[in-house]
Parts: C-alpha cells; sequence; structure tokens
C-alpha cells in the first residue's frame, strides 16, 4: 500500500510552480497531473503513489478529497506560498517518474489535460461518479510505456 498520499503528489506538482514566473496549476490541471502519475507509477514502479480512489467525473478523472481541498480556488491558480514540502518523502524512482510527468503533461494547459483524459481507456470505460479502478489505469498507462 502506497506510504504517500494524493497531496504529496499534488505538492510535489504545486512546488514544480513559482506564483511569480506565470507557471501555474488550477485545480483542474492538479486533476490531471495527479491522475497520469498515479497511472504511470501503476504501469512503471508496479505500485500507486497514494490509496486514494479516483473518480470519473464530467470533467476527466478526479480524486474527490483533493478536488474539495482545492476547490475555493476555483478556476484560479493554486497559491504555492504557503505549501511545506519534502521531496525525500518519495524514493528516487517515484521522484523521476514525478519530474518525467510533469515535464510532459505540465506543458498543457488544464483543458487540453482534460481533452486528453477523455480519450483515456480507465476514463472512458467508467460510468460517472463511479471510481476508476487501478487495475484498468496499469493496464491502460503499460501501453504508453515502452
Amino acid at each position: 500500500m502506497a506510504k504517500t498520499t494524493c497531496f504529496d503528489v499534488a505538492y510535489y506538482f504545486l512546488k514544480q510552480c513559482d506564483d511569480n514566473s506565470g507557471d501555474l496549476i488550477s485545480n483542474l490541471k492538479l486533476q490531471k497531473l495527479v491522475y497520469y502519475a498515479q497511472g504511470f507509477a501503476l504501469a512503471v514502479l508496479d505500485e500507486p503513489l497514494f490509496s486514494d480512489e479516483i473518480e470519473h467525473w464530467t470533467h476527466g478523472p478526479v480524486i474527490p478529497t483533493l478536488y474539495h481541498h482545492f476547490k475555493s480556488y476555483g478556476n484560479q491558480a493554486i497559491s504555492t506560498s504557503d505549501i511545506d514540502f519534502d521531496i525525500n518523502i518519495f524514493s528516487k524512482e517515484q521522484q523521476q517518474l514525478l519530474k518525467d510527468v510533469y515535464n510532459v503533461y505540465g506543458q498543457f494547459s488544464a483543458w487540453k489535460l482534460r481533452d486528453m483524459t477523455h480519450e483515456d481507456a480507465p476514463w472512458l470505460n467508467t460510468e460517472t461518479n463511479e471510481i476508476i479502478t487501478q487495475s484498468a489505469m496499469k493496464e491502460y498507462f503499460k501501453t504508453l510505456t515502452v
């Protein structure tokens, strides 16, 4: 079982941003980055980064606890100034995976990521408000790795 949480993964991505740089992350974008991180962790590391469930929502995969934590930001950027985070809670392999996910997917807008997840089998094959299973994610994300 994962020792880290969806919040740890979210804080990793948020700490990649600088409030002053213009490289900002909204709740929608954060949800998609955390989803991609979990999917690739399942496929590449053969273990989840976190145990929180991911659900099929209208705008793609969502971790409800993470969504509700940041929903006060609406569609605005989440402030990173008061996040206290230690990257060493992740193994070296997890850190590399998170870096790779951010380098590939972090460049896209929230809405582009939303649209991309709407093409992913785990989301497509799950009913609205149902849990997207880790097994479905692992099977799909294995097809995206070399």
